[in-house]
């Protein structure tokens, strides 16, 4: 947590950005002209599908008051952010991993906007309610193939392994936290995006996988880890240890003004409210 906040730091000291052009090139997640008019400047932002969320909520709230911009939101993973705002073709990129040294070589800069957990989840209809680290490794390597070596007996049946594709910064960040990089199961099921891992832990009930704590509801179930709930309160306390930044990318050289207004808006503490609504502020 120390690192992280090291790096909010850094990133508030670097907002005093200069000039680039968004140019809109898909569907606005955001309308930020009041009645809906015509725009005067957009900003274009992609990346984490975990990040999205968070992204179009801030930008909602931001076009309320300003009818001057429009934000266009694009949830295409953290690999495809970093890499669309080294090469300028979005201005804003999201990433909700570390960058890696190589990535971090590029010129960006990096804001980190939020703290966020990432919850392990299983089916409403399993017994299962709490995994070691150890056990979730396990699982996730293919050591431990069956519920009944984890379940005390509560459960059978051969564990569905439930994944993000590569690329993804919610995969990167787990497999990093939990230490067992480019060791995936071989038969592990891969799913673009939160949405989808979350519909398929719903309708399996063998299945378990993982996704942001701030995309949490109903439909699934969360797993405590080494005995600890998933949850803001423990994410703070570093209790729950599996968490990660959410991090906007960009060149200071290719920022507008508007852009820079936005970055600098988000963390003030109108913003850091609505981060704090399902997410861990940076204030």
């Amino acid at each position: 947590m120390k690192k992280l906040m090291v790096m909010v730091v850094l990133g508030c000291a670097a907002l005093g950005a200069v000039s680039a052009k968004g140019e809109s090139e898909t569907a606005p997640a955001a309308q930020a002209g009041k009645g809906g008019g015509p725009a005067a400047y957009t900003i274009e932002v992609s990346g984490s599908t975990s990040v999205s969320p968070l992204m179009e909520l801030l930008a909602a709230s931001y076009g309320k008051a300003r009818g001057n911009v429009r934000i266009n939101i694009n949830g295409t993973g953290s690999s495809d952010g970093i890499k669309a705002a080294a090469a300028g073709t979005s201005e804003l990129g999201m990433s909700s991993r570390e960058l890696s040294a190589a990535e971090k070589g590029q010129g960006l800069t990096e804001l980190v906007i939020a703290i966020d957990g990432i919850a392990v989840i299983v089916n409403k209809n399993n017994p299962v309610r709490s995994l070691s680290i150890d056990q979730i490794r396990d699982i996730y390597t293919g050591a431990v193939t069956d519920w009944s070596a984890v379940s005390g007996g509560a459960k059978r049946g051969r564990i569905a392994v439930v994944s993000r594709e590569p690329g993804s910064g919610t995969r990167g960040a787990f497999e990093e936290i939990v230490k067992f990089q480019d060791k995936l199961l071989a038969g592990a099921t891969e799913f673009d995006g939160t949405g989808a891992v979350k519909a398929e832990i719903s309708r399996n009930a063998d299945a378990i996988g993982y996704i942001s704590l701030g995309s949490v509801d109903d439909s699934v179930s969360t797993v405590n880890v080494d005995g600890v709930a998933a949850s803001t309160d423990n994410v703070v306390n570093g209790r729950y240890k599996i968490a990660r930044p959410f991090i906007v990318l960009y060149r200071k050289a290719q920022v507008k003004a508007e852009t820079e207004s936005f970055l600098a808006w988000i963390m003030e503490a109108e913003a850091q409210k609505i981060v704090a609504s399902s997410w861990i502020s940076v204030r």
